[in-house]
């Protein structure tokens, strides 16, 4: 397996403008690689939201991840080929079948929730539809994989793969899923990237939302071993993400912006390392 260099992300949930410029600026200045937009009614659109962020600051910019039942196929991908036009190239693609919470808001936009395998063909779609629009502007794409069936098509089409399992799944069992994709993906398994999104970072204690985001209580998620933890001194944090590298072959870490600051310093001695 060959060893890629780290890269970090920013995953924003911007409420303003100012704000989100605010943490776009911050992640360009302190080394961070992407600024990244979750998908759902309850946030600013994703692509225009980084359409700005690509304006204002010298970052590549990503979905993270938009959820195919929210737009028709051909839609899709025509917002993200437009991006990946407007910012010249500085666009990844992230896409998968939807959190739960989607299926409600795609019955508010008018929209077919589908079962998993029809969420997971307008997944394909979408992504033929902007392979067609592409020309000599590919776009990258990241997928989600946790289930066999999604591992399969992240083997297939993905440039990014972030590995999706929940906050207590054990280390064990990811690096299972790893090998499992490795083998799905075959030759081309040296050239998808893995992804680990991290929920918190440092030494600072657990905000009152842990439940909600992560799951479980915030004293229980603290005192496991969960890779959605990133905890201890900037040293301590290098040495985990470069053993987790060692162990799974993730290289491209994204936190959530409220730990941005939390994350810098590990930023600096890691990122294109």
């Amino acid at each position: 397996m060959s060893e890629r260099r780290f890269r970090f992300g920013v995953v924003g949930s911007p409420r303003t403008g100012e704000e989100w410029m605010t943490t776009v600026r911050r992640a360009a200045e302190l080394g961070y690689s992407t600024v990244l937009m979750p998908d759902g009614l309850q946030l600013p659109s994703p692509f225009p939201s980084l359409a700005m962020a690509a304006a204002v600051a010298d970052i590549r910019v990503g979905t993270f991840v938009v959820a195919a039942p929210l737009r028709t196929p051909r839609a899709a991908a025509w917002e993200a080929h437009t991006l990946t036009v407007l910012t010249d190239g500085r666009f990844d693609f992230g896409i998968g079948t939807g959190r739960p919470d989607a299926e409600q808001q795609t019955a508010e936009i008018g929209l077919r929730w589908g079962s998993a395998k029809e969420r997971r063909d307008q997944v394909r779609e979408t992504l033929d539809q902007l392979a067609k629009l592409a020309g000599d502007r590919r776009t990258p794409i990241m997928l989600a994989a946790g289930g066999p069936r999604a591992l399969a098509l992240a083997a297939a089409r993905a440039d990014i793969v972030s590995l999706a399992k929940d906050a207590m799944t054990p280390r064990a069992d990811v690096l299972r899923l790893v090998r499992d994709l490795r083998e799905l993906a075959g030759s081309r398994a040296d050239d998808i990237e893995l992804a680990m999104n991290l929920f918190a970072a440092g030494t600072r204690e657990l905000p009152p939302w842990t439940k909600r985001a992560a799951g479980v209580e915030p004293e229980v998620l603290e005192a496991s071993d969960s890779l959605m933890m990133l905890r201890g001194t900037p040293q301590e944090m290098a040495d985990e993400l470069q053993r987790r590298r060692d162990e799974f072959g993730t290289s491209y870490i994204s936190v959530n912006s409220t730990y941005l600051e939390d994350l810098a310093p590990v930023v600096e001695m890691l990122n294109g390392k």
